[in-house]
């Protein structure tokens, strides 16, 4: 029995056994775990290294640190003064990349010697804001502020821009679909970015809703696009081929505030519902189209970004109450 089916197995008879006061609550079928960060500042958008440490950027603190599972150990790494990272990815070959967000600049750590090399912005840039990797090698970013979507080539240190027709987009969320197009939802309007991953062509794709501001992004095996309507309180689902949207309410309704998101290789995607306090996980089937889980996050703040780890089956956020997570879905 795979994972997905215990899950929707579990999700099944909890809610039929639950009292008829209940009969619409969702079950929990997620185990997280927190750890107490000592230096606080943000804790966030941690990603784990091939290693199976976990790094992570303290926002506010400045800093970035390593924290590895097994003895429950952190490790606290020193960068330049007025960084305020804002995230972080990690190659396969255990670099470590990470976006300069007040300094403009984007940062790689060597795995070997931990020496730091940084590529700077061009003109005009200032505030690199969340980073993907292309499978051509090439690092992706937004820049929110400076509202622009850059390729940067880790060969040469040239960064090139893809041009954003809206004004004041406000470009979040960044992945790389199965085809190689690299995704950007932009907060600052209802419409998503579809960007060529070769010649930086830029296409605007307007959501069904004019009020509707995407924050963060999934994209499944099929390519369909999942967006989290940050004000509206949906989860949308974008398909290309049919240029068809979906969508789906979140449990929590219009004041949910979904941010951060994780799609795990079980097509469940994971939810932080920042609206309400805790925030809460939901669990969303992509398949079956369905809500089938709900977490309380035991220490509370806001959950800005997650990511699911392959290997291990769990997937990682920070709490803006200064605690690192884990969240290991039933069956993993």
């Amino acid at each position: 029995m795979n994972a997905r089916t215990l899950l929707r197995l579990c999700a099944a008879a909890m809610l039929t056994l639950a009292p008829a006061s209940q009969a619409s609550a969702l079950p929990n079928l997620l185990t997280i775990t927190e750890w107490p960060v000592q230096w606080q500042g943000r804790p966030r958008d941690p990603y784990v290294a091939p290693d199976g440490d976990v790094w992570f950027c303290g926002q506010s603190g400045n800093y970035l640190a390593r924290f590895t599972p097994d003895t429950g150990q952190f490790h606290k790494v020193e960068i330049d003064e007025g960084t305020h990272p804002h995230n972080l990815i990690i190659s396969a070959d255990g670099t470590v990349w990470y976006a300069g967000n007040k300094n403009a600049m984007i940062g790689a750590i060597s795995p070997d010697s931990g020496k730091i090399t940084r590529y700077a912005m061009p003109e005009g840039v200032s505030d690199p804001h969340t980073l993907v990797q292309h499978p051509d090698g090439h690092i992706w970013f937004t820049a929110q502020w400076s509202n622009t979507i850059g390729r940067l080539n880790p060969q040469t240190g040239a960064v090139q821009l893809a041009s954003i027709p809206s004004t004041d987009a406000r470009p979040y969320g960044i992945k790389v679909a199965p085809d190689g197009t690299v995704v950007v939802v932009l907060l600052g309007t209802n419409k998503l970015a579809l960007v060529s991953a070769d010649t930086l062509e830029l296409t605007e794709i307007t959501l069904p809703s004019e009020q509707a501001r995407p924050r963060r992004l999934e994209i499944s095996a099929d390519g369909d696009i999942w967006y989290v309507d940050y004000v509206g309180g949906v989860l949308g689902q974008y398909n290309r081929d049919a240029q068809r949207f979906t969508d789906h309410p979140l449990p929590g309704g219009p004041r949910s505030q979904p941010y951060g998101t994780a799609l795990d290789d079980n097509g469940i995607l994971w939810i932080a519902q920042t609206g309400m306090q805790p925030n809460q996980i939901v669990g969303f089937d992509t398949q079956s189209r369905r809500y089938i889980s709900q977490s309380e996050v035991p220490s509370g703040g806001t959950v800005r970004h997650m990511m699911f780890d392959a290997k291990s089956g769990a997937f990682w956020f920070g709490v803006d109450t200064g605690y690192l997570a884990r969240g290991v879905p039933i069956g993993q």
